[in-house]
């Protein structure tokens, strides 16, 4: 099938490439003619796993071209809006002004029967608001929310967990509807659950799907506080929470808590629509959810500081990680250069390491010391945070060899992933978050 990709950042990049290697005739279109001829070129503008290997195969295969003019975008059977829909400067609203000249500029380029996908992370309500403006065009509006993992978002688009469509009950809708379940034959012969909802439903899958993780995330850091304060350990407080089949372990791992260019940013935008709705107590908890995330990057740095002394101002300090999670480049509301912005700023001489996001730590924090090598980092440290759980800090750093490069055995377990009775019998003065 002949597709458009409207948006060709994390999700759109990803959904092209993917859409492509599964067999269909895909035009990913970008105002950023940078990231276009990137693209075009068969080189991810950032770091996502196999996204480069699935572009080389896209590109010769001839099922897969990048494009800065929206005019190539016509003739395509179904167009997937996957622009970006960040905070709005000085509020917690999504700002929808990239979605909204996405549509203004497809409009002239639709025919009657074409479908326009929505994947953006859009308020509830944005869907009617945009089928109502195509309309004349006799193309039909669905809503078909992505769940991608950053690290994981080609695994996730290929196989994904489950497949949503949200549109109107009417003959449009229900074809709109079978158009999607053909774009996702494979994936839908192969098991993956089909759920077909009304518009305001698919957008709010997205939305309480963040809530609820963001809650869990930060409910077991809330924990964590209470843990410190009593002597307890989150980390068999976490494991015998997850054996109740109604709980689960996954997410309730203690640490710096949530970042990323998503998850914060959605959850504040859900609990603005809902005030706009006249329902914001119903979500009043996300605030406070927000709270404790945040809190927990103050709670490493005070750990820190206790460990040194108080005697902050001068010590080296390595910090190792930068991006928001493993298996990314990303480091939007990064946990780990907050930490380490913060540390900069009580006049440590911090130096980050990263297998990934270096660079782009470096462009947005050039206040900060950079190491490409993780041994440079480490190399006559007072202190070492761990605040990415990258393999190379959790699994493959012993503690005996990093103890032969640093200065001061110190060293504060911002994700709480590593063996704290293998670091201190090697002499290490372990800290980890809500851990005895």
């Amino acid at each position: 099938m002949r597709m458009s990709v409207i948006g060709c950042g994390y999700l759109g990049a990803v959904h092209a490439a993917a859409m492509a290697s599964i067999g269909h005739d895909v035009v990913g279109i970008d105002v950023d003619e940078r990231k276009v001829a990137a693209l075009g070129a068969g080189t991810a503008p950032f770091f996502e796993p196999q996204l480069s290997e699935l572009l080389a195969e896209g590109r010769a295969s001839g099922r897969l071209r990048f494009s800065s003019r929206m005019a190539d975008a016509a003739g395509a059977k179904v167009h997937f809006l996957a622009v970006g829909t960040p905070q709005l400067p000085g509020g917690h609203a999504a700002d929808l002004r990239s979605v909204d000249a996405a549509i203004e500029g497809l409009l002239p380029h639709l025919r009657p029967d074409d479908v326009v996908a929505g994947k953006s992370t859009v308020p509830v309500g944005t869907a009617a608001r945009l089928a109502t403006r195509v309309s004349d065009s006799g193309a039909t509006v669905v809503w078909n929310p992505e769940f991608l993992r950053e690290g994981w978002a080609v695994h996730d688009t290929l196989a994904p967990d489950r497949i949503v469509v949200g549109a109107d009950p009417d003959a449009a809708g229900a074809h709109a509807v079978d158009v999607l379940r053909d774009v996702y034959a494979t994936a839908v012969e192969a098991g993956t659950p089909f759920l077909v909802t009304d518009l305001a439903t698919a957008e709010l899958v997205k939305g309480a799907a963040n809530a609820f993780l963001a809650t869990k995330i930060s409910f077991i850091n809330a924990m964590a506080e209470i843990a410190e304060a009593s002597g307890a350990d989150v980390g068999l407080l976490a494991d015998a929470l997850g054996h109740d089949s109604r709980i689960g372990r996954r997410y309730l791992g203690a640490g710096i808590g949530f970042g990323g260019g998503c998850l914060p940013k959605d959850i504040r935008a859900f609990a603005a629509r809902a005030e706009e709705l006249g329902r914001g107590e119903a979500v009043g908890f996300l605030h406070e959810v927000d709270a404790i995330n945040l809190r927990r990057r103050e709670r490493a740095v005070r750990l820190v500081v206790d460990a040194l002394g108080g005697l902050v101002f001068g010590r080296r300090i390595a910090v190792l990680g930068a991006a928001f999670k493993p298996f990314s480049d990303d480091i939007r509301d990064s946990p780990a250069l907050d930490v380490a912005v913060r540390l900069r700023g009580l006049g440590a001489d911090v130096v980050v390491t990263d297998p990934a996001a270096l660079d782009n730590a470096a462009a947005a924090h050039p206040q900060l010391g950079y190491a490409r090598d993780r041994d440079d980092a480490l190399r006559e440290a007072d202190a070492v945070v761990i605040v990415t759980e990258w393999d190379e800090y959790r699994r493959d750093l012993s503690p005996e060899h990093a103890g032969g490069l640093v200065r001061g055995r110190i060293i504060v377990d911002g994700r709480n992933c590593l063996d704290a009775a293998a670091w201190r019998a090697a002499g290490w003065q372990y800290h980890g978050m809500g851990r005895r």
